[in-house]
């Protein structure tokens, strides 16, 4: 009859929730922050990504879940928001980088935690099992720490070829797996690291140390409070003659010189459909840890010339985009 066809195609294309999600029932999606931060646009756009993802596996903002944002402006606060979270029940809490995901993971072990961290070693940490079978209510996108670092170091020397100091700024929030990371592979291109702290409101000053110290060049690793900061870093590293490269295609954008990582929009929307399954009734722990599949190298010609930077032709042509 035509009303039961009718109702065959209204099936079809009403959105996949799974019977662990009502269809009357509205997720909330906590996004917690690992610093203060308020929503710019980079934000946006990764953010977008996050709900395509979720789009792609049915989910519809408003009907089918709402979005919290918290950014904290310390640790301590980050602590407080991840027990407040989880007193309210959220259903997933998103936790971008170590110092959001360490006050989750303890603050909860039962409510799913997806994470976004291009910083921790997941482990080594004690965050999970195992890559394949995390084990617990943890699961997300991290980071090749070793492989990242050596590819940050051998573009750095590619383009420098008498390279044989580094200044290495990085956020003591973030732990140390990315220095431990970074220091092994620089010692198998006989490069010294002169290790520089970082933290929010002093990032020029981090720059200055660097120069200071007579580093010749400068890598950046991963933090949110770097990644904020990057136009911020690339103007002072500029200014103190220092060629640089970071994680994150954004820096190159913002006037670092190079850049060489994953493009932050392409793993939230990823995370986006792993928030999905969850809300479906996938578990955390059996759900693989990820790792980014594309990697994008960018170098900002109009900084290699403030610099005086005659970069090797070779070095060009491996580059995704020269910005002029």
């Amino acid at each position: 009859m035509w009303w039961a066809a009718a109702i065959a195609v209204l099936v079809l294309v009403m959105p996949r929730i799974a019977a662990g999600q009502p269809a009357d029932r509205v997720a909330r999606i906590a996004l917690l922050r690992s610093e203060s931060r308020l929503i710019d646009e980079r934000l946006k756009q990764n953010f977008a990504a996050l709900r395509a993802g979720l789009q792609d596996e049915g989910f519809v903002e408003g009907r089918h879940y709402r979005i919290e944002y918290h950014s904290p402006r310390n640790e301590a606060e980050a602590v407080r928001l991840a027990h407040a979270l989880v007193r309210d029940n959220v259903d997933v809490i998103h936790a971008s980088a170590f110092t959001a995901l360490d006050a989750a993971r303890k603050a909860t072990t039962t409510i799913p935690i997806v994470a976004h961290d291009y910083e921790t070693d997941p482990i080594a940490a004690g965050l999970v099992a195992t890559l394949a079978r995390p084990g617990g209510n943890i699961t997300g996108m991290f980071l090749d720490l070793p492989d990242i670092a050596g590819k940050l170091l051998e573009l750095l020397k590619t383009g420098l070829p008498g390279l044989r100091r580094i200044g290495v700024v990085w956020d003591p929030l973030t732990g140390n797996a990315q220095v431990s990371a970074l220091e092994r592979a620089a010692k198998a291109l006989e490069l010294e690291v002169i290790l520089v702290e970082a933290r929010a409101g002093r990032l020029e000053q981090a720059v200055r140390t660097a120069a200071d110290r007579r580093a010749s060049a400068l890598v950046l690793l991963g933090s949110p409070v770097l990644s904020a900061g990057f136009a911020t870093i690339a103007e002072a590293a500029t200014a103190a003659r220092l060629p640089s490269i970071a994680l994150l295609p954004a820096f190159a954008r913002s006037g670092g010189l190079m850049a060489y990582g994953p493009d932050a929009p392409e793993q939230y929307r990823q995370e986006g459909r792993i928030i999905a399954k969850i809300l479906k009734g996938a578990k955390p722990a059996d759900l693989p840890i990820e790792r980014p599949t594309k990697f994008y190298f960018l170098i900002n010609l109009k900084t290699a010339r403030g610099l005086s930077l005659a970069l090797p032709p070779a070095l060009l042509l491996r580059a995704d985009h020269v910005i002029e």
